[in-house]
C-alpha cells in the first residue's frame, strides 16, 4: 500500500485501507480484533509504520510502499 512520506501511524493505515471507519473506533478495533505488524502482535494505534513493513488484519496484508500505486496493483494491499 503506498504511502505519502517516509511514515505513517497504524490508526491512519486502517482508516486509509478502509478496515475502519473513522479514526474514533481505531481503540475498540484494536482491543477486539488481532492486528500483526511484521509477524509481531500489535495493540497500538499510535506504532510508526514504515516502507516495507506488513500489517495483518484477518486474510488482509498490507505491504508498505512509497509513491502512487502502481496500474494493475491493489492499491489497498492483497487477501491470501
Amino acid at each position: 500500500m503506498p504511502i505519502r512520506g517516509q511514515m505513517i501511524r497504524l490508526g491512519q493505515l486502517l482508516k486509509l485501507a478502509a478496515v475502519i471507519d473513522s479514526g474514533a473506533e481505531v481503540k475498540a478495533f484494536l482491543a477486539t480484533e488481532p492486528v500483526w505488524v511484521n509477524g509481531e502482535p500489535e495493540v497500538r494505534r499510535g506504532r510508526q509504520l514504515f516502507p516495507g513493513d506488513l500489517v495483518r488484519v484477518g486474510e488482509l496484508r498490507l505491504r508498505l510502499t512509497t509513491g502512487p500505486p502502481q496500474p494493475g496493483s491493489m492499491a489497498f494491499g492483497s487477501r491470501s
